[in-house]
């Protein structure tokens, strides 16, 4: 059965794309590599937590243990981007992590561990353009553990809101705009708490021709008495 279960500790096909090295080179250092690349983390794990949950493949007793570990920053805002190194001080550690420890759930979510070739400066930020992951570029879901929306996405989404509110400013400056409410329906508070249309000129029009009917009708009673 050797031959049809595939072995939890083999590294899989990735290889980096910035590492200067053949195919042949990169096995041979993969198989004495002690660095772990962790990647489909959520943005929001400490490196504390990742601490506690690898420190379990650790044998101390052997000289071993994690050596150190290095957040990836986002590029721009050098805030977690979802993926690290994690480092140990023998080969053996390393591939009880990838046996035990890949495939777990961190901070609720399924993490991936491969053998790295080694950490080198400057590989803790991202690199996409946006300054994060790639993979996150073109996301097209949501995922909360991941900031939102992915970049594209999101990019789309500022594009869409900008179009609409472009549409809404030639609407109100064009011909057929809906004019503002005018002065004259201003409510104000009477002397009994109660609020009412405050009384514009054609109000005032009205109620004097109103009293002057009045008075008109009150003479012609008079003289028919």
């Amino acid at each position: 059965m050797a031959h049809v279960v595939q072995p939890l500790d083999q590294p899989s096909n990735y290889k980096d794309s910035q590492a200067r090295v053949d195919r042949k080179r990169q096995n041979e250092m993969l198989s004495n590599s002690t660095t772990l690349y962790i990647g489909n983390l959520s943005f929001f794990t400490t490196e504390e937590q990742i601490y506690e949950l690898f420190s379990k493949c650790a044998n101390a007793a052997d000289g071993g243990g994690i050596k150190r570990i290095i957040m990836g920053l986002d590029r721009n805002t050098r805030t977690p981007c979802g993926f690290c190194f994690v480092e140990y001080y023998t080969h053996t550690e390393a591939l009880a992590s990838m046996r035990y420890v890949s495939g777990t759930k961190l901070d609720e979510r399924i993490i991936r561990c491969d053998l790295d070739l080694g950490y080198k400066e400057g590989r803790q930020f991202g690199r996409g353009k946006s300054g994060g992951q790639v993979r996150d570029e073109h996301r097209q879901d949501y995922d909360p553990g991941r900031g939102g929306w992915g970049a594209q996405a999101q990019r789309l989404e500022v594009e869409r809101r900008r179009a609409v509110e472009e549409r809404y400013a030639d609407a109100q400056d064009g011909p057929g705009a809906v004019a503002g409410g005018g002065e004259d329906w201003k409510e104000i508070e009477t002397s009994e708490g109660k609020l009412k249309r405050g009384r514009s000129p054609e109000d005032e029009g009205d109620n004097a021709r109103m009293g002057q009917r009045t008075r008109t009708d009150e003479v012609a009673e008079v003289d028919r008495m």
